[in-house]
């Protein structure tokens, strides 16, 4: 194997990872998406943007590479906005929605995979650190501030006796 395959693997390798970090803040909050589907999100947005940036068929046409990788980033991000809306529940009786951050996790963790497969390594730390960081501290922020919001939004064990 080349240099190049083996810096590909790399890539490929910290966009499962970034989606494994941020899958793991997922279940340690008990969400319904976690480690493997997030890693999944990453690695096959990765392996997209790699395929287009790869595709030795364009190389003496940068217009043409460039056409073709818009699209598949496009196409990638619409797509993972199709698997995030799966999550979105809303309860009309109870005026609630919930799931919308679970649904934003999986946007941005394509956009990480992305970043990983075009090497953009401050992209990807940042981005996942950031991610972390409203995940982890900013629910705490939102119960302090707003605390009957989060009564309201949990669910109330109900016994059928």
């Amino acid at each position: 194997m080349d240099s190049n395959a083996w810096d590909e693997i790399f890539r490929l390798l910290a966009a499962a990872g970034a989606g494994i970090a941020i899958g793991l803040n997922r279940e340690m909050q008990g969400k319904p998406l976690g480690m493997r589907t997030l890693a999944l999100v990453a690695l096959g947005s990765a392996i997209a943007a790699l395929t287009a940036v790869d595709y030795r068929g364009l190389d003496h046409n940068p217009d043409a590479l460039s056409r073709v990788v818009q699209g598949v980033l496009q196409g990638v991000l619409t797509g993972i906005g199709f698997i995030g809306a799966g999550v979105v529940l809303r309860n009309k009786d109870a005026g609630t929605v919930e799931g919308l951050t679970t649904a934003a996790s999986v946007w941005v963790t394509a956009a990480i995979g992305i970043a990983c497969a075009l090497a953009a390594w401050h992209l990807v730390i940042i981005g996942v650190v950031l991610t972390l960081v409203v995940l982890a501290g900013l629910g705490w922020v939102e119960d302090k501030l707003f605390p009957s919001r989060d009564a309201v939004n949990k669910p109330q064990n109900i016994d059928k006796a």
